[in-house]
């Protein structure tokens, strides 16, 4: 393919402005883009020649962006991958070249400024009626359902409804609207619905009991905040407080955790954004996943494809803090902060790939309220033919005390890529046993015992510094900036002097610049705004802004204060 026409170039533009995420079929356009706001997920259908190389840039801009080669499956004869980092509202074109074809893709990125054509408001107050809406809008003109202006709207189901809003429509808004007390879940989205928007809600006391399946407690399982049914599609759920379920899930001590989830999607078409969020519990109301859905080996699951998840603050989870478990396909999980919880990231299968995995922070992991062993920050599993797409796991943060025991877990892996990440963690980093031996783990730091069958040639070590050395800058904003000088031990005597007086010392301690500073590979199209003379480990770049998480992220002071707050 030498050149790209400019008829398909125009059916490729009308079938994105669509909002297309599902499989397009034998029909669609190739090569092609599905973009979210700030990322897009490209697609190009054509014989492995080597490396397919992309570069990008605004179309009103003369400045091209290196990104990351695109991944071929010959299952499918495709290179596909992601590009990241992007302006919602804009026009981007992307080269992609393969050595021995080239061809060029224009599309938009999603703007986050909807239009609005009927506003329905619900009735200032307290009241016991659920919300069914059934009446749809259109890409020109959203449904919006909120309250009016300076006024709060309170659902309260009294454990009486099932759901407190049921979405039953498309292309509608659901706005600042408080629910509380759900038999089974907040906000439900019905089967095949899309392009709806969930913002600035409030949702508490959700749900039956739960507790583990295995006791005989078969009710509760994942009754959710929101809940989307199969097949949705190009779903948005931002900035929302989802806190407090009225039951609660068991932990890992009484058997696989089983009960509330903050949101739940199931075998999704794709397309879906989820950010800046707060989901946050106490332990004795813990969620069995924070964000999740199935089904985990399978060729579709929550995510399915093309979708993001990012900016969410997480807290109090028994199983995974984020499930994204299938097909992952142009999935991007990303700076999303999680504490207390078992599993940080869970991945079993990601059948096709590539997922993304980068700039996340997580805390606290234990098994159980009295048992404070950790899981891993990355949950692995491959089963007959859900295997084998490609995870990319960059520039993450995993930190102790009490955080995760392993970086990936125990299970089944294949086509693993990390780099720049720091995995501080007593156990392993890689699986003991790989299903396919393709993988490449490098200029990681790891602080544990055992390497698994990662092979880290370019490992950032340095296993001289005492353990109660701070590897990180002290906060209280969830900010991991390296440390620039720590404590480090120079085994043997030395001879030191203090003033007049000379002494030779036996395993001095003394202060060493921080490796994790400038010790990072460049990684195109995720860190090319790094500051001194190469990317720093982890999430946190030094000289750079901090990353911010949950619902107030990146607002101004007077910013993001909903109706219910007010």
């Amino acid at each position: 393919m030498k050149s790209f026409s400019f008829i398909t170039l125009f059916l490729l533009l009308n079938f994105l402005n669509d909002g297309y995420c599902q499989s397009p079929g034998e029909y669609a356009p190739n090569p092609y883009a599905v973009p979210t706001y700030e990322c897009a997920s490209l697609y190009w259908t054509t014989p492995e020649e080597g490396m397919c190389t992309v570069k990008y840039k605004k179309a009103s801009g003369s400045n091209w962006t290196q990104g990351l080669d695109l991944v071929f499956d010959d299952r499918d004869g495709q290179y596909r991958g992601s590009i990241v980092g992007l302006s919602p509202d804009t026009e981007y074109l992307v080269e992609l070249s393969n050595g021995q074809a080239k061809t060029a893709i224009n599309f938009t990125t999603r703007t986050d400024q909807f239009p609005i054509g009927k506003i329905t408001y619900l009735p200032e107050g307290e009241s016991t009626d659920p919300i069914i809406i059934t009446e749809s809008g259109t890409p020109e003109g959203y449904h919006l359902i909120t309250v009016p202006e300076n006024t709060r709207s309170v659902l309260n189901m009294g454990n009486v409804s099932n759901e407190g809003i049921q979405i039953d429509a498309d292309y509608v808004i659901v706005r600042e609207i408080e629910i509380r007390n759900a038999k089974v879940d907040g906000i439900r989205i019905k089967e095949n619905r899309h392009d709806i928007v969930i913002e600035q809600c409030f949702i508490t006391f959700w749900g039956r009991i739960g507790g583990p399946i295995t006791y005989g407690n078969l009710e509760g399982s994942t009754d959710s905040g929101i809940k989307a049914e199969n097949g949705t599609r190009n779903l948005t759920i931002q900035r929302n407080l989802i806190e407090d379920p009225r039951g609660a899930s068991n932990d890992w001590e009484t058997g696989h955790p089983a009960g509330p989830q903050g949101i739940t999607i199931s075998q999704s078409l794709g397309g879906n954004v989820i950010r800046y969020n707060d989901i946050l519990s106490t332990e004795d109301h813990g969620f069995n996943d924070a964000i999740g859905g199935g089904s985990n080996y399978s060729n579709v699951g929550n995510m399915n494809r093309d979708s993001d998840i990012y900016g969410n603050l997480i807290r109090s989870v028994w199983d995974d803090a984020i499930e994204v478990e299938g097909a992952n396909m142009n999935v991007r999980v990303f700076a999303n902060y999680a504490h207390q919880f078992f599993n940080g990231i869970a991945t079993a299968s990601t059948t096709k790939g590539p997922i993304y995995i980068y700039r996340n922070v997580v805390g606290e992991s234990r098994v159980g309220h009295r048992n404070s062993s950790g899981g891993a920050f990355i949950k692995t599993g491959e089963r007959e033919s859900f295997a084998g797409g490609r995870r990319y796991v960059f520039h993450n943060t995993v930190v102790q005390p009490m955080g995760v025991s392993h970086a990936f877990s125990g299970h089944g892996i294949s086509n693993t890529v990390t780099r720049n990440n720091i995995f501080d963690v007593p156990g392993r980093l890689a699986a003991d046993r790989e299903t396919v031996d393709n993988s490449d783990y490098d200029y990681d730091y790891f602080s544990g015992l055992s390497l698994g069958v990662a092979k880290e040639k370019n490992r950032i070590k340095f296993s001289t510094t005492p353990s109660a050395t701070r590897l990180y800058q002290t906060s209280y904003s969830l900010e991991y900036f390296p440390r620039t000088w720590i404590n480090s031990i120079i085994w043997g005597r030395k001879p030191y002097q203090f003033g007049d007086v000379k002494r030779n010392i036996t395993d001095p301690v003394v202060q060493i610049r921080n490796p994790l500073i400038d010790s990072g590979i460049k990684i195109p199209g995720f860190n090319t705004d790094f500051k001194g003379e190469a990317p720093d480990l982890g999430a946190f770049e030094v000289g750079t802004a901090p990353l911010e998480f949950g619902r107030r992220a990146y607002l101004a002071h007077d910013e993001g204060w909903p109706a219910w707050e007010r």
